[in-house]
């Protein structure tokens, strides 16, 4: 399994929905996150947790997590069906 940092980019019709993040902008996965969880934070004082904090439909994704040779598919780190990349052994 390969790795990459996933990325990624707001669509520019679902702008109005995250102000924090910039449209058309590729943009670390894990700091569009961040973005959205303290925008949430600061506006209501509590977050509720989804399965996505970023919805597919409102986004485009590259990068992350590739499942080799096999598929062209990539999926996320904490999916069920993500193996762990494998560590080379020190000698």
């Amino acid at each position: 399994m390969q790795c990459s940092i996933r990325e990624a980019r707001l669509k520019a019709e679902f702008a109005h929905l995250y102000p924090p993040v910039s449209a058309g902008v590729w943009t670390p996965a894990a700091e569009v996150g961040a973005r959205m969880l303290f925008w949430h934070l600061q506006l209501t004082g509590v977050v509720r947790l989804g399965e996505r904090l970023l919805a597919e439909e409102h986004f485009e994704f590259r990068g992350g997590w590739t499942r080799g040779d096999t598929s062209d598919l990539r999926t996320r780190a904490g999916d069920a069906n993500a193996a762990e990349p494998r560590r080379a052994r020190s000698a």
